[in-house]
């Protein structure tokens, strides 16, 4: 009876431990701050790109409700190449250049195939009204 519950827990183990997740962004240490001050200098249409910061680094967004949301810039698509994605002219969305899939820049979902899975959200909180923190 024993080798017939050890046998179903190895290929329980076997069927639902392998595989590897489709785009899997890892999790990595993020903890970066910006002053509200040098967002509204460096952001390009409500959009700061952070280099150095996440996987492929960060897209923090001033969203038009006047509330902040952040990014990072590795695309879902085929994650293990870490193409970063670029925001648009448009401030709306970004474009992976390697896959040309498309995310919206206001929640990071999937706007334009192959991208399949939004992009990967980390927190941000406004501390005393003048500067953002973003952590994961």
């Amino acid at each position: 009876m024993m080798k017939y519950l050890y046998s179903i827990l190895f290929v329980l183990i076997l069927t639902t431990g392998c595989g590897k997740e489709d785009g899997y962004i890892p999790d990595v240490p993020v903890n970066y701050n910006v002053t509200l001050t040098e967002f509204s200098l460096k952001a390009v249409n409500n959009v700061l790109v952070v280099a150095n910061n996440g996987v492929g680094g960060l897209l923090i967004v001033k969203t038009p409700l006047g509330t902040y949301v952040a990014f990072d810039r590795c695309s879902t698509v085929n994650p293990e190449k870490i193409c970063k994605v670029a925001p648009d002219d448009s401030g709306v969305t970004a474009t992976d250049p390697c896959s040309g899939a498309k995310f919206s820049l206001l929640d990071g979902s999937p706007q334009k195939a192959p991208a399949e899975k939004s992009l990967k959200a980390y927190n941000i909180s406004l501390q005393g009204n003048t500067l953002l923190h973003v952590t994961n």
